[in-house]
């Protein structure tokens, strides 16, 4: 047990140690200096898109509720998934906290445990997954541009995939892998007992393929918001960032942030935003800064899902 609580201490010291040494190595008075700077109406739409994302993927893990045969009302999953959002601000471990959350608040309203479980878990892994997608799309998009010339001079790893042919390949193969899965599954491949019983509503429904499809456009929707909200802060502090190379970026950004080490992902987050973004001629100051931007997006809709709490906003059964 002592060697558990070490390893979780650690976590939590690091990440703010993370968080120090990279405001050190921007310049805290450059940090401080940019975001004082920053263009308020360019923060108010980059708000505004924060919100829409969390928002549709509110909808989003309803409509896979509903997919598996649980039944919730759009407000109840709303007001979840936005008190998600405050927990995963307020406690460690990134999003670990609001997913075991939205999972509990779904057994409160009668349903099974593991199919619960299930939906958070396929939630999180759609949105990433389509983040991954977006993030192909994008360097198709973006190939041959003077952003990719120095994304490869800066990662030479990545010039043997400097093909529109392949990336477009590797594009549709991805999204496409997640259906092959569920067909495989539904035909008893590979699918242990359990696993198969939590699927079931998902492999049975007749229209599956509908409802999987929506589950792709739903999260890409959740993704581009995102990437429009991070977009959003770069115009605020002025930082000259390509469309695209913006998207391709916002994946390793993103996904740091997730990482079950910080609070709400600070530190991963504007690390990943530094070491993605100066190559790409974002000064660092603008890069940490962006970044910080978008990490309080969150506390602002964690405040609002607190005092809905607080005004006793109560979750329809």
């Amino acid at each position: 047990m002592t060697g558990g609580f070490a390893k979780r201490g650690w976590r939590l010291v690091a990440a703010p140690l993370l968080l120090a040494a990279v405001f050190w190595l921007a310049g805290p008075a450059d940090v401080w200096g940019t975001l004082r700077r920053a263009d308020a109406g360019w923060l108010a739409v980059g708000l505004a898109s924060a919100f829409a994302a969390n928002l549709v993927s509110a909808l989003r893990w309803r409509a896979l509720c509903a997919w598996m045969q649980m039944v919730v009302t759009r407000r109840w999953a709303v007001v979840t998934y936005f008190r998600g959002v405050a927990v995963n601000v307020a406690l460690p471990g990134a999003v670990v906290g609001g997913d075991v959350l939205r999972a509990t608040a779904l057994q409160r309203q009668g349903h099974p445990g593991v199919p619960a479980a299930m939906s958070v878990l396929g939630d999180r892994v759609s949105g990433l997954w389509m983040l991954i997608a977006l993030g192909l799309a994008a360097l198709v998009w973006g190939l041959g541009s003077p952003e990719w010339q120095a994304f490869v001079t800066r990662w030479p790893a990545l010039a043997p995939w400097g093909s529109r042919p392949l990336l477009a390949g590797l594009l549709a193969a991805f999204v496409a892998l997640p259906w092959l899965v569920l067909r495989l599954a539904a035909r008893g491949l590979a699918v242990g007992t359990r696993l198969a019983g939590a699927l079931a509503p998902l492999l049975q429904h007749p229209k599956a393929a509908q409802q999987y499809a929506a589950q792709v456009l739903l999260s890409l929707a959740v993704q581009a918001l995102s990437v429009l909200a991070l977009g959003c802060g770069a115009a605020a502090v002025g930082a000259p960032v390509a469309p695209w190379a913006l998207a391709a970026a916002a994946v390793p950004i993103f996904l740091m942030a997730t990482l079950p080490v910080s609070f709400g992902g600070w530190g991963t987050r504007e690390a990943a935003a530094a070491v993605c973004l100066v190559p790409l001629g974002v000064a660092p100051a603008q890069a940490v800064t962006l970044s910080v931007i978008y990490g309080l997006y969150p506390i602002v809709q964690a405040a609002v899902a607190l005092a809905s709490a607080e005004g006793g906003l109560k979750p329809p059964r």
